[in-house]
This record gives structure tokens, C-alpha cells and sequence, in this order.
């Protein structure tokens, strides 16, 4: 995830409403379907630059520090180009690694470290890699079919 690309994401959920870091990450992950979970460590210091900026303000309830946007922030989340899509970088674009995620865990270990490594891919990598990892999963699916036609 480039660091643009949290900033604009935190913006959108602090848009739904208030919220404390860890419900935060719970929404970006509810709205990648599984497939990206920011980590705290570029949650927290992202909602202090925001904050810094004027964009949140926090307050202390119930033993949890608070997000909400402020006027300034509101505007900036409705002038960003929405962030459930994650523009061009993010998970956003590949919805159907949640599926993919699901049947990997279905099928147990040996296909997690695959479905693992295409997480990875479609969060980090530029274009030419995507259609370079696209290319590999249709080589693999067309020899997985030929060996189906086998029986």
C-alpha cells in the first residue's frame, strides 16, 4: 500500500464515522473483502499526521483514543477519489481474492503459500509484475484443467 493510499483510505472510513485505530483497520479490511489488513504501525502514525494536519481530531472515550474528521477533513474525503477502490495501486481492484483466499484455506496448506503470495503481489506490485502473476495463474489453470481431462 503506498502511503498516499492509507491516508485517502482512514479519510473514507473516518467518513462513516467516528472510530478508535483498530475499528479503523477493521473497516479497511471489511471494505477490501479480506484481502488487505493495514497494520497498526501505518494506522496509528497516518491518523497523528492527519490529526497534526487538522484533517482529525481525537478525543479519549472509554480508555480508547477516538478518531472523527474534522470540517477540514470532510472536504478533503469528498474532493479524494474514493477509497473502497484503493485508485490503481490497491486491493481494491482484485475482489476476487477474497474468493480465491476463501478456497485456499478450504483446501488446506497446499494451497495457502500461492494464495498467500498473490495477496502479497496484488497489494505491492506494479503493472508489468500484475500481468507477469496473471500470466502464471493462467498457465497453472489451464494445466490444472488438462490434468481434470486426464480422468
Amino acid at each position: 500500500m503506498r502511503r498516499g493510499d492509507i491516508r485517502r483510505a482512514l479519510l473514507s472510513a473516518l467518513g462513516d464515522g467516528p472510530g478508535h485505530g483498530y475499528e479503523l483497520i477493521n473497516r479497511l479490511e471489511e471494505r477490501s473483502g479480506g484481502v488487505w489488513r493495514p497494520s497498526p504501525g501505518s494506522v496509528y502514525p497516518t491518523l497523528q499526521m492527519l490529526e497534526d494536519e487538522g484533517l482529525v481530531r481525537s478525543e479519549e472515550r472509554e480508555g480508547k483514543r477516538v478518531y472523527e474528521l474534522t470540517e477540514a477533513g470532510r472536504t478533503e474525503a469528498a474532493e479524494s477519489p474514493p477509497a473502497d477502490d484503493f485508485a490503481e495501486h490497491g486491493p481494491g481492484r482484485h475482489r476476487g481474492l477474497r474468493a480465491m483466499r476463501t478456497a485456499g484455506e478450504q483446501i488446506g496448506p497446499v494451497l495457502a503459500p500461492l494464495v498467500m503470495a498473490v495477496r502479497q503481489l496484488s497489494m505491492t506490485a506494479n503493472e508489468d509484475q500484475m500481468e507477469r502473476g496473471r500470466e502464471i495463474l493462467r498457465r497453472a489453470t489451464k494445466e490444472l484443467n488438462q490434468i481434470l481431462a486426464e480422468s
